[in-house]
């Protein structure tokens, strides 16, 4: 029989990943639900997960590749699903991530489990994001006839740092909200900045050429900024990423980092705020 002690006394600086090992079924199981609340009681249902990514494609495509004139090396299209694919996933924990807490206060109020579980089943059901924009961006360089570059066996490494990019702003954001419930209106604002501050439908360089040279720096500051670079260069070899990409990797390990620091840091007196 498994038994559970808790220490109010005892106090790590990071997560009891021990812990989070006992509770793994815990974890499955707010997953599952996640997948099947998203399209309860929808008329189209699953068709959703296909229908969003497809329109902000579309209006992408059309403001940066017609409008502005945005010329890339590969089909305008393709190239900004190849950035969607991994803004979506990121965008997709950022904003669920914020609320999970609050939205589990029942269950965070009447029994103990590890609560960084909750916005990490958050990054596990936005892999349906991801994978819809995977889709379609496959068909697409079927449809155009583009082969995948040589250095597609990265293309892995830069979807873990991804992965790892949302789950640090989502740690950081889920322990936020639990006291300052602002954020709930300061996420979905977030989202759309970062849409355009992220080089998704424009080469990192085309913002290099219209910013300081101070600018450039602070524009990798944004996590996703060489992630979506590095990913887009792995799947059709435009577009090498420079040095700069390493500050948006340096990020994202202060971000998960500290996050874990601050969750573990605040995690005993989210009953009580919730």
């Amino acid at each position: 029989m498994h038994k559970t002690i808790i220490d109010a006394n005892k106090k790590n600086l990071l997560p009891n990943f021990r812990e989070l090992y006992q509770y793994r079924d815990l974890f499955l199981t707010l997953t599952y639900r996640d997948f099947r609340v998203r399209y309860a009681q929808t008329t189209i249902g699953f068709l959703w997960a296909i229908l969003q990514p497809v329109v902000t494609l579309l209006i992408l495509s059309l403001v940066f590749g017609r409008f502005v004139g945005v010329e890339t090396e590969v089909p305008h299209i393709l190239f900004t699903v190849a950035g969607m694919s991994v803004w979506s996933y990121f965008s997709y924990v950022m904003t669920n991530s914020g609320n999970s807490i609050i939205t589990s206060q029942n269950m965070v109020k009447k029994i103990y489990f590890p609560r960084i579980i909750i916005p990490l089943s958050k990054a596990v059901v936005g892999f349906i994001d991801f994978g819809v924009a995977l889709v379609i961006m496959v068909v697409l360089m079927i449809y155009y006839g583009v082969s995948p570059s040589p250095y597609i066996w990265l293309a892995p490494i830069f979807i873990i740092v991804g992965v790892l990019a949302a789950l640090s702003v989502g740690i950081w954001l889920s322990a936020l909200t639990v006291r300052y419930r602002d954020f709930q209106h300061v996420v979905p604002f977030l989202v759309q900045i970062g849409l355009y501050i992220t080089p998704v439908a424009y080469p990192a360089e085309f913002a290099a050429k219209n910013l300081p040279e101070w600018a450039s720096t602070i524009f990798y500051l944004n996590p996703m900024a060489g992630v979506v670079q590095g990913f887009r260069w792995s799947m059709f070899g435009e577009e090498a990423p420079g040095p700069l990409l390493f500050v948006s990797f340096g990020m994202i390990i202060i971000l998960f980092i500290t996050g874990l620091l601050y969750f573990n840091k605040v995690e005993g007196e989210m009953a009580d705020y919730v």
